[in-house]
């Protein structure tokens, strides 16, 4: 059984490149956008297989903080990230943006061929500054706490076999509090009237709202002035 683990564990730090390309950050750390857009985070993070490191590249729906896409593999590459991307089961077209730090994984003709081929906005974060991707990083935050710690994989394939179990859990039945204690999969249930009424009504009556939407409307219409 997957349960949350909320201890703090300091990770080897790794040298990479930086992309240099000059592509602009198109987010500028707009990352409450309701269902107005459809945008994708991605960030990449390294795990531990037998005696040497394996990359986990993960993608992230702004909108109901979703694990959309994912994947394992042992070379740190476009082609990891393009794999990620092929698990979206949203048509590539319907996606807005595509925001990631400055790895060199992201500087690739394969992934600006995808990007132009299916009208995507490639963003970026500023160099050196990862509160520009806060959204993507807070994430891997969690899934090193919760999923990396204590773990031991002896190979890629089981490392991907337990990512997907724990994608599924994550998207399904995991809590978020920034999503109003709801899993991601619940909080889509109720896209796009959680952002309509959240400044209006505590979050905690959303559900509710959403729900009986059909008396709501009516009780409102009663009361409202013309």
């Amino acid at each position: 059984m997957l349960v949350s683990k909320y201890t703090v564990k300091r990770y080897q730090s790794h040298n990479t490149k930086v992309n240099e390309t000059a592509t602009e950050n198109h987010l500028q750390r707009q990352f409450d956008v309701g269902d107005k857009k459809q945008i994708v985070v991605a960030d990449l993070t390294y795990i531990q297989v037998k005696q040497r490191w394996n990359y986990l590249c993960v993608l992230v729906n702004l909108s109901d903080r979703q694990i959309v896409g994912y994947h394992v593999g042992q070379h740190k590459t476009a082609e990891l990230v393009m794999s990620a991307l092929s698990q979206i089961k949203l048509l590539l077209s319907k996606l807005d943006l595509f925001h990631s730090d400055r790895g060199k994984e992201f500087d690739n003709r394969l992934l600006e061929d995808c990007f132009k081929t299916f009208n995507i906005t490639h963003s970026l974060s500023k160099k050196g500054d990862p509160y520009d991707n806060a959204v993507a990083e807070a994430t891997f935050k969690t899934i090193k706490m919760e999923f990396v710690k204590g773990q031991r994989f002896k190979s890629t394939t089981e490392l991907q076999r337990a990512f997907s179990a724990y994608a599924y859990w994550y998207n399904h039945k995991r809590l978020h509090s920034s999503l109003g204690y709801l899993s991601p999969v619940e909080f889509k249930k109720h896209l796009p009237l959680n952002f309509l009424f959240e400044n209006v009504l505590p979050f905690q009556n959303l559900v509710k709202v959403s729900v009986n939407l059909t008396k709501f409307l009516e009780a409102w219409i009663g009361n409202a002035v013309f």
